[in-house]
This record gives structure tokens, C-alpha cells and sequence, in this order.
């Protein structure tokens, strides 16, 4: 089946719903989410979103720590743009949309996270993420102009001449394979936490945007940024689960099996040091002392305040038997947001023309090397509101979709896949692998052995790719291949430590500033049977 729309949108959170919202009064959209329309990690997003509302607040003094956080990679232009756009955005979610955020005594009740010099969180007690979501779906599903595709997984895009004219998507329920073809193309696919074995990150995050923009030849930087959230829930039946930052910003303190706290040893700021440094500190107690993970404890703090301002990790932690009003929560580090990505500018404009990307998929050179807490919904929300204008006029300089159409998707001779342990076992082992090798801490042995494991297991895919007919489960391992692969050449690449990339072998900081940046070879780009081959 061919669907001929203005504007193609790959992704269903934060950014792709504000992207088709905006883009609608402007032309027909298709929006493809990947599960259903709300899963993603905008869904699950749980401490809040960055912007100056306090009049004793700054832009200047948010640009500040934004640049602090970033290593020295922030592009400040880029700081000051988003920043200095977030509180009109803001007040418009809650205004325009209704969103609704906690309020103190009838005023937005703003939270302090790491890195932050003052309070400019806003939050939706610990689910902001879900506030957001289901009320931009609510407004997403009444606007005629936008066609909701569900369960639909992005393949490929189709490019001619390094013109984005669409894509090829697998719909889950019927097997069948569709062209969308569109005047505009933009991803909004998130990022690629199911890279490592363990991350805050839902299933469908699979890096599928970056591998997709990457085989149709965008250029991708920085893909060695991977931030680890410090606090993620360490149970055996537990699965990406969160503990926010904002708790820490409330006063909750990190300690050991013997109840001492050891950040003070780290970091002058302790808890509330940048995400990074919690996250190295905490693997370093862990690899000093043997021990499977360390303790967050709140519970000096009164119950009913734990209970009102994080309702649902006490709802579930208390489902795995942990009252955290009166015991330490069990934590380890967690892959949780990927800095890199599909090189863009705040218009989300890549090197593909009439492809934009935006939200986690980009990288604007905002987050530098390290993301300063809560500024990912932020610059999902401010780059989506300018990309839809940018892609407005785009569209109508370049017309409607072309008549020349793609073709439809040939199979070939591909059969049924016969062995789908195949999948299973590639996919566990390079989460796992990564994790080990290309984790918090790296160094050069580390990354050569992964990317010789890697170079194996790829053989591996990309001939169960040629011979079976396409599955869900396979697109999702060849993309998150494709992205280990990328993360494994820009670590190797970059001979230092900066932000989250911390490298045994290279620990000072270089004094040159510098991104690494990798294109696909145009004349290792052939269109076969609806495939690529890289």
C-alpha cells in the first residue's frame, strides 16, 4: 500500500507529537508510532522539564549551567536559543493543551536537579512524562489533518539523489509492508538505551532513527555521548524503572551497605553533582567493593511529603516489597539518554534534504558531552515547535509529494525465519557486551574487543536480514547493531575523557574541542529489492 501525506512524522513522544501538531495547520500528516502511540520514553519520563519561570531565576544563569554540565561540547548559541524559547513553550503546554504541572499554594512547584544552580524543574509529581504524552495524544487525535499509524516499524528510508522522499514501514498486525511517501520526512524515533544490557529505556528504543538516517547517508556525531542515569531500581524483577534525579534534589542521599554516605569523596556538590560523576562514582564503589548495587535513601524525610511528591516509584517500589518511606532503595546506574545522534540544527535540518530530525534522535550541539538534567524534554519541545515552521516552508517551496513514486518493497527469494533464536542470542549478547566493554568506564582493549565481537555478530544479521522476510524483532537488532557499531568507532575515536566518556587509558581532558562526525560512503549505498546494502 502507498500513502502519499505532506509530511511523514517516525516517532509518537514528546517531539513527534508537537511536530504534528504544529505541522497539521500547514498540510496532511502521517504519524507512525513503533508500539502502541503512546509507548516511547517520553511516556516514562519521570523528573521534569527545564525552564526559567522564577523570577529569581535567569536565562543566562540556565545557559550557564547547561555549558557547565557540557564539558566544554555546548554550542552556547545553541544553549541561549533553547533556553530563552523553553518558558513560552512551557506556559503554551499548559495553556494550549492543558497540561498540568504540581503546583505549591497555587504556583508551579519547581524542582532542583543536578547540575542546576536553581529551581526551574516543572513536574507532574514523579510521571511528568505520562502528563505530557497522554494530553498531546488527546490533542494529536482530534486534529482531522493527522492519520495515526500504529504499530508500525520504519524499515528504511527511501532517498534519491539525497533527496528524502519517505520510507518504507512494516505494519506489525498485518505483516505488510508500506511506502509512505512524503514531501517532508522527519524522525523523531527518541534514542538507543536497549544498546546495553541494562537502561531506563522502554523496548522500542532501539537507535532505529540514527540507523535508519545513517544508511541513507546523514552525517552522525558523537555517538560516544551515552549519559548513564545513576539511579535506576536494582531488582530481579524489576525492568527499567527510574528513580528520578528530582529525589535527590529533594534531599535523598546515596550510601553503602553499612548505611555511609561516600559521595562527599567524589564530588564538593555530592548527590547533586552532574549525572556523569554520580555515575562514575557510583560504578567505582560498586568495582571497589564488590557489591551489586548501593542504596538512595529518603526515608529522613517526612512519609507523607515522599508519599505526595513521588507517588509512583512508593507505589512501585512498594510492589517489590520496599517501603522507601522507612528502607534505602537498591539503585545502580542505568544507560538512560543518548547525547549523540543524527547531526541537525535547532530547525532539525540534517545534510539529507527534506529529512529533519528532532528530539533524541539529533544532536544540536546542546547537551555537549553531558545533558544537564531535564533539558532533553526541553530541547524535544523547543526544536519540534521550530522544525514544524521550518518544515512548513520547506514544504511548500518544494511542492507537493512527488509524483514519481517509489517502488514497492520486494522480498526477493526471503523465506520465513526459521530460527528465531538467532535473534535472541545476538541481541543478549551485544547488549551485554556493550555493557561490559563500552559501559561507564572504557579503555582502548575494551572497545577493540567489542568491536571485534561486533564485526562477528553483524556477518551474522545482516545474512538472516538477506535470507528471511523482515520481523519486527529483526529490524530492532540490526538497528541497535548498526548503533553499537557507530558508538564503538566515535569511543575509539575520541582519545580522552570529556562528559560521560571516561577512558582509563586517555583521563585528561584534550585541549583541542572537537566532535566526532561519520557518514556512510554514497558508493556503499545500493538500493536492492527495497533493501540497503552497507
Amino acid at each position: 500500500m502507498r500513502i502519499s501525506t505532506d509530511f511523514l512524522v517516525i516517532g509518537s513522544g514528546l517531539s513527534g507529537l508537537i511536530f504534528a501538531l504544529k505541522a497539521s495547520e500547514y498540510g496532511t500528516v502521517s504519524l507512525l508510532s513503533k508500539d502502541e502511540i503512546t509507548e516511547g520514553a517520553t511516556f516514562y519520563a519521570q523528573g521534569g522539564i527545564a525552564a526559567v519561570l522564577d523570577e529569581k531565576d535567569s536565562i543566562k544563569d540556565h545557559v550557564k549551567d547547561t555549558v557547565n554540565a557540557g564539558a566544554g561540547l555546548c554550542r552556547k548559541d545553541v544553549a541561549e536559543e533553547i533556553c530563552s524559547e523553553g518558558p513560552r513553550l512551557v506556559r503554551e503546554l499548559i495553556n494550549n493543551y492543558g497540561v498540568n504541572f504540581s503546583r505549591n499554594n497555587g504556583e508551579i512547584d519547581l524542582g532542583l536537579e543536578g547540575g542546576h544552580t536553581k529551581r526551574r524543574v516543572l513536574h507532574a509529581e514523579d510521571r511528568t512524562g505520562y502528563e505530557i504524552e497522554t494530553k498531546l495524544v488527546d490533542a494529536v487525535k482530534k486534529e482531522s489533518n493527522i492519520n495515526i499509524f500504529e504499530n508500525h516499524v520504519a524499515i528504511n528510508l527511501f532517498v534519491d539523489n539525497n533527496v528524502c522522499i519517505g520510507a518504507y514501514a512494516l505494519d506489525k498486525k498485518s505483516n505488510q509492508i508500506n511506502n509512505f511517501q512524503a514531501t517532508i520526512t522527519t524522525l523523531a524515533t527518541g534514542g538507543a538505551g536497549k544498546v546495553f544490557l541494562v537502561t531506563s529505556n522502554p523496548d522500542v528504543c532501539t537507535g532505529d532513527g540514527i540507523a535508519m538516517a545513517y544508511r541513507a547517508g546523514a552525517k552522525i556525531i558523537n555517538m560516544e555521548f551515552t549519559q548513564f542515569h545513576p539511579t535506576s531500581l536494582y531488582h530481579p524483577h524489576a525492568k527499567a524503572f527510574l528513580i528520578t534525579e528530582a529525589m535527590r534534589g529533594e534531599g535523598a542521599k546515596l550510601i553503602d551497605k553499612n548505611g555511609k554516605r561516600f559521595m562527599s569523596k567524589y564530588h564538593p556538590k555530592k548527590e547533586l553533582a552532574p549525572r556523569d560523576i554520580v555515575s562514575r562514582s557510583i560504578d567505582a564503589e560498586l568495582k571497589t567493593t564488590g557489591e551489586d548495587c548501593v542504596f538512595l535513601d529518603i526515608t529522613h524525610k517526612n512519609p507523607s511529603f515522599v508519599k505526595d511528591r513521588f507517588p509512583t516509584i512508593y507505589e512501585r517500589c512498594l510492589t517489590y516489597g520496599i517501603d522507601i518511606t522507612v528502607q534505602p532503595i537498591p539503585v545502580v546506574p542505568a544507560a538512560h539518554y543518548l547525547i549523540g545522534g543524527v547531526k541537525a540544527t535547532t530547525t532539525g535540518q540534517t545534510n539529507v534534504k527534506n529529512l529533519l530530525a528532532i528530539g533524541e534522535v539529533s544532536c544540536t550541539g546542546f547537551h555537549g558531552a553531558n545533558r544537564l538534567a531535564s533539558n532533553s524534554l526541553l530541547e524535544a519541545l523547543v526544536c519540534a515547535n521550530k522544525a514544524a515552521k521550518f518544515g512548513a516552508i520547506l514544504c511548500m517551496n518544494t511542492g507537493a509529494p512527488t509524483k514519481q513514486p517509489f517502488p514497492y518493497w520486494d522480498p526477493g527469494m526471503a523465506e520465513d525465519p526459521d530460527e528465531m533464536v538467532i535473534v535472541k542470542q545476538n541481541w543478549d549478547e551485544i547488549r551485554r557486551f556493550m555493557w561490559n566493554y563500552v559501559g561507564i568506564v572504557r579503555s582502548d582493549n575494551r572497545l577493540i574487543r567489542a568491536a571485534n565481537r561486533l564485526e562477528v555478530v553483524m556477518k551474522e544479521i545482516n545474512q538472516f536480514y538477506w535470507d528471511f522476510k523482515i520481523h519486527p524483532h529483526l529490524l530492532d537488532l540490526r538497528n541497535l547493531a548498526q548503533v553499537a557499531e557507530l558508538i564503538i568507532r566515535c569511543a575509539r575515536g575520541r582519545r580522552e575523557s570529556r562528559g560521560v566518556h571516561y577512558s582509563i587509558d586517555h583521563t585528561k581532558k584534550s585541549d583541542s574541542l572537537y566532535n566526532t562526525e561519520l557518514q556512510i560512503s554514497m558508493v556503499d549505498k545500493v538500493p536492492l529489492n527495497g533493501k540497503f546494502v552497507e
